[in-house]
């Protein structure tokens, strides 16, 4: 079978290496990859984001199964594209994809089902949330609504740092339009453990648990 991988970085790269250990794979495109993609994959000239070429790309070379890896053509509706021109895909569709892709949107999704998360606040404006954080203890946590790369979270451990913040994201756009809105949340301490699952609507299939490490700068500093 022919398989085409949307992405080009580790992610995808780690998709690709494993694919091709399958001996039912015989060919392996990946769109746009990367020079350590390229040692085990075909290589193609399209962004992840020009979902009609790769959606026409799949159709003409008889593509029989496509991977998304990357978060934003997802959030984008690609599957969708993939699905009504009845190519087969794997990810979700665009309107599961925005759990991920928007930080509000997933806060709201679990305090409406009950599911434990840290007490959150959601603003669209930098005045609405400096004025919030008057009130607040510190440290507190500004993300991002939308995505940023693994990014645009911000750990701030005073009023100061945390008016810095509401600045960063909202009025510089450090980050674009993921910072239209905000989402204030009480800091946690304790170790993060990210348990991603294979579901196909009926099924799961749970993938070993991994630790993430993201803060960005010297000294665990975030």
């Amino acid at each position: 079978m022919k398989v085409l991988i949307v992405g080009s970085g580790g992610r995808e790269h780690a998709i690709a290496w494993s694919v091709c250990q399958s001996k039912r794979v015989d060919k392996i495109y990946c769109a746009p990859g990367n020079g350590g993609i390229a040692q085990i994959a075909e290589c193609v000239n399209i962004t992840a984001m020009e979902f009609d070429k790769l959606a026409d790309f799949a159709e003409e070379n008889e593509i029989d199964l496509t991977i998304i890896g990357m978060d934003d053509p997802l959030v984008g509706g690609i599957v969708d594209v993939f699905e009504e021109r009845g190519l087969r895909v794997f990810g979700p569709r665009k309107n599961a994809a925005i759990i991920e892709g928007s930080k509000s949107f997933s806060k709201d999704l679990m305090k409406k089902y009950n599911i434990p998360t840290c007490h959150y606040e959601t603003f669209h404006s930098p005045e609405e949330a400096l004025l919030y954080l008057g009130g607040c203890n510190f440290p507190i946590v500004l993300k991002a609504d939308g995505l940023a790369l693994g990014k645009g979270v911000l750990i701030c451990q005073n009023l100061e740092e945390a008016e810095a913040g509401i600045a960063t994201l909202m009025l510089d756009k450090q980050f674009g339009d993921a910072g239209d809105t905000v989402v204030i949340e009480d800091f946690m301490v304790g170790r993060e453990a990210s348990v991603l699952c294979f579901c196909d609507g009926t099924h799961i299939k749970p993938m070993t648990s991994a630790q993430d490490h993201k803060r960005a700068k010297d000294g665990d500093q975030a």
